[in-house]
């Protein structure tokens, strides 16, 4: 499995060839509580990294999804839109959110990998 990488927005990122696999993180389902439902963008739609990409609702909260990259959406996880709970119980597996087409690698060296992530999210 290829290794993810982090941004400050709790989105990973799993790069396979030019495509790249997005979802959130367990910490963040974490510190939101059980997700309840999620908006997505649609499929043909491009993302601009740091700009919001969705809408996630919770338990305990409300809060936007922002994009980790930049690119072209070219699939939707509908099992996900359907189930959140998906997100829930596997967020780096059958809870993935989209798969886009990557616009810009450079933008992947803005984030973090797998070792930093998990040293930031325990120190807080």
């Amino acid at each position: 499995m290829a290794q993810l990488r982090f941004s400050e927005a709790h989105v990973w990122v799993r790069v396979e060839g030019a495509e790249a696999v997005l979802g959130l993180s367990d910490y963040l389902r974490e510190q939101m509580g059980e997700i309840t439902s999620l908006e997505l963008p649609d499929l043909g739609d491009i993302l601009r990294a740091r700009r919001k990409m969705g809408h996630l609702e919770s338990e305990d909260a409300s809060s936007p999804i922002e994009a980790p990259i930049s690119g072209e959406v070219i699939e939707v996880n509908a099992e996900a839109l359907q189930n959140p709970d998906l997100v829930n119980s596997e967020p780096y597996d059958m809870g993935w959110l989209l798969r886009v087409r990557i616009e810009d690698p450079s933008e992947l060296e803005e984030l973090i990998g797998e070792e930093e992530y998990a040293e930031l999210t325990t120190e807080v």
